[in-house]
């Protein structure tokens, strides 16, 4: 049950941020599509009163619960930042935004645009890590909680990677190419153009 209630609540939050810009962007109901986009966060809160019942009811912890604190963990760490993102994309196609802003490529911003990722998959990790420790309290001493643990030790992990990501572009920041001079109509240089790979922010849910 509570895996099923997992996917019904990503399901459900696409359709929602779907229906939410549409009305918002494309048939030009602004209030509509707010209250859409709005109620995404119940799905949160009914996936976690629904997990909380079942152990409350004497369900063995496992690592369904493990994964439903983990989901929640990550909506709110990320959630807000692919609504975010999808909004800038479909403003631009359907109500003449300007274009997405691209993250930067090199140099210190590109290391403080790496820290900000890091930052939300971090408060994310950091939300799983306080639920399913809530929840082995909730469990108590006598229950099962190997299968919590094991996924709060995953969390540090999702911590620790995206920590080290974001150090080695302040420690080793990214250069541009070096722009080769070309013979310009006065004589003088011109610049190419950059190129490069660009890690773009987490849309995960």
């Amino acid at each position: 049950m509570i895996v099923g209630l997992i996917i019904a609540c990503e399901v459900a939050f696409w359709v929602l941020l779907a229906a939410g810009l549409a009305f918002r962007y494309v048939f030009r109901m602004p209030r509509l599509g707010l209250a859409l986009l709005l109620c995404e966060p119940l799905l949160e809160v009914v996936l976690f009163v629904v997990t909380a019942i079942d152990l409350r009811h004497g369900a063995e912890p496992d690592w369904r619960h493990g994964l439903a604190a983990v989901y929640i963990g990550f909506t709110v760490g990320l959630g807000h930042s692919t609504v975010r993102w999808a909004d800038a994309r479909v403003a631009h196609r359907f109500a003449g935004g300007p274009p997405p802003v691209r993250p930067p490529k090199y140099g210190r911003a590109r290391a403080l645009h790496e820290w900000k990722v890091a930052g939300r998959w971090t408060l994310a990790a950091l939300v799983a890590v306080a639920l399913l420790q809530a929840a082995v309290w909730y469990v108590g001493g006598d229950g099962e909680t190997d299968s919590l643990r094991a996924w709060q030790s995953r969390m540090l992990w999702v911590i620790g990677i995206n920590l080290v990501i974001a150090g080695s572009y302040t420690l080793f920041p990214k250069s541009g190419p070096k722009s080769e001079p070309k013979s310009g109509p006065d004589g003088g240089p011109n610049g190419g153009s950059d190129g490069g790979s660009e890690r773009e922010p987490a849309k995960m849910r």
